[in-house]
């Protein structure tokens, strides 16, 4: 059960805050232990993702002060919120939650995969309408991320679509993977972007190895190609 946590209130807690903050400018991402998640750490409890949060993955050189200050927020709810209790020990690879934390132009999509498109967004065959794009791929290549955040839905045969993965971003973006002939990840898996996360295959309404991807915005579906990177 994901659930939140409280403010700390003891003294014990604002001493520690206090002094993570002043070594905050000196500690960068770790690289030497080199771990990366595919879902919360266990021990870990994530709050639910607040109406405009948003999953950053730790680059070399990151510190949750800079990380901070590029997001607009507070260092304590960065910690509260991840349940970090070093926040002089970050490791590279590892995937946060920014409250309430704004997209980035710099944090673009990226394509999930590699190939041609065969169906664009809003083309119709028959009475159905796609509301992403349909990318024509060989059998069995890797589906990617095309962005960090939590898997909350999979499905070997969901009507239409087959084998399928929908990504939360925590930021109203939600991105949609389907058609795949094998999926890699479990709803609760939090990945980062570019994590492998299906195969590519013809499940579905598909004729031919395909990928069906979409990006959708408060629940609506939005033109893929206007998000990704060029």
């Amino acid at each position: 059960m994901i659930r939140g946590f409280d403010s700390p209130r003891s003294l014990h807690y604002a001493k520690f805050f206090l002094i993570a903050l002043l070594t905050l400018p000196l500690a960068g991402c770790s690289t030497a232990a080199k771990q990366t998640y595919s879902r919360a750490p266990a021990g870990v409890i994530m709050t639910p993702v607040p109406a405009g949060g948003a999953y950053y993955t730790i680059k070399k050189g990151d510190t949750l002060m800079s990380i901070s200050r590029q997001y607009g927020v507070d260092v304590n709810e960065i910690t509260v919120a991840n349940g970090i209790k070093n926040a002089g020990k970050i490791t590279c690879g590892q995937v946060i939650l920014i409250p309430s934390g704004s997209l980035k132009t710099k944090d673009r999509f990226i394509w999930p995969v590699k190939g041609t498109i065969i169906s664009r967004f809003g083309s119709s065959s028959g009475q159905i309408k796609n509301k992403g794009i349909d990318i024509r791929a060989n059998e069995g290549k890797s589906v990617v991320a095309s962005r960090a955040g939590r898997v909350v839905f999979c499905d070997d045969a969901f009507k239409g679509f087959g084998k399928t993965v929908i990504i939360d971003h925590g930021d109203s973006f939600q991105t949609v993977y389907a058609y795949n002939s094998m999926i890699l990840v479990n709803p609760g898996d939090v990945v980062r972007q570019n994590t492998e996360i299906a195969r590519v295959g013809s499940s579905g309404r598909a004729k031919v190895p395909t990928l069906h991807f979409e990006v959708r915005k408060d629940g609506v579906s939005r033109n893929p190609i206007s998000y990704l990177s060029r």
